[in-house]
């Protein structure tokens, strides 16, 4: 059946597990749009849910670090983290194997890709399925792009990515979502955590919403780096998104700048055309 669907939001590990240190207004208000998201994305009623993400050493280190990777396995478990400390019960998620093999083949005819038949899932991909998808029922096949260990894909690459991801989708008999996942400017685990750039992450959200493709790739890493952080490394993974909506806009749902978070929190959906 093809892409049904395509959103981005944040995934910062506090936006669970400090919940209770945020002020309720500005918490309750970004709760809702994730919970708005996912009614959005009930209605698009998919098979199966692809969420691109950025790992974080949980899985992938320096002694083998893709630069993308695909989950090619039936279950996956997650938080690798502490329970507590995320405030996200372990549990397990069912995938699709013999979906994402599919979406494996095709791919690889036109980019390279890695694969994963064993996977831990962490807050870049927990922390959103815990307001997406609650009941944990709806299959998730993971995609990570290295945001982490330079050298990084370039960001053409990943807009080139996720339009090869587009077409392999378009592929498939299947109802596909895709939602990526990660920060825009953020400094974690660094002295400068909960600092946040609102000027810059707005900036980058409106070449997003406009898909300004050129725009969007035109950032290099030392600018990104000084301007977003080397958390801002990741907004890889909407570019992947604007890359399988190309041609179509989105509409901005939330942002705001919650420093105890340490991270611009965002929902937002893209037009599926």
């Amino acid at each position: 059946m093809s892409l049904v669907f395509a959103g981005v939001c944040s995934h910062a590990p506090g936006i669970t597990g400090r919940a209770g240190r945020a002020d309720p207004e500005i918490r309750d208000a970004f709760y809702g749009k994730l919970g708005e998201l996912r009614e959005r994305l009930e209605a698009a009623n998919p098979d199966v849910i692809i969420v691109v993400a950025a790992e974080h050493f949980a899985n992938f280190f320096m002694n083998n670090m893709p630069a993308y990777c695909m989950g090619l396995a039936d279950e996956y478990e997650g938080p690798i983290e502490d329970e507590d400390w995320l405030a996200i019960k372990r549990t397990v998620v069912p995938g699709n194997a013999e979906l994402a093999r599919r979406i494996i083949t095709f791919m690889l005819a036109e980019t390279d890709l890695a694969y994963a038949e064993e996977w831990k899932f962490d807050h870049g991909i927990m922390v959103p399925l815990n307001f997406l998808t609650p009941r944990y029922d709806l299959p998730v096949i993971p995609v990570n792009v290295n945001c982490q260990g330079p050298p990084l894909t370039p960001l053409k690459r990943a807009y080139e990515f996720g339009r090869v991801l587009r077409r392999a989708c378009d592929a498939q008999n299947e109802r596909i979502a895709l939602i990526g996942t990660g920060g825009i400017s953020h400094w974690p685990a660094t002295p400068d955590s909960g600092v946040i750039n609102e000027a810059w992450d707005r900036q980058f959200l409106d070449r997003f919403i406009n898909n300004r493709s050129a725009e969007l790739v035109a950032y290099t890493d030392e600018e990104t780096l000084r301007d977003a952080g080397q958390g801002g490394f990741e907004i890889r993974t909407f570019i992947a998104v604007a890359g399988a909506t190309e041609g179509s806009t989105g509409q901005l749902m939330f942002y705001a700048p919650i420093p105890i978070f340490a991270v611009g929190c965002t929902v937002a959906e893209m037009s599926v055309q």
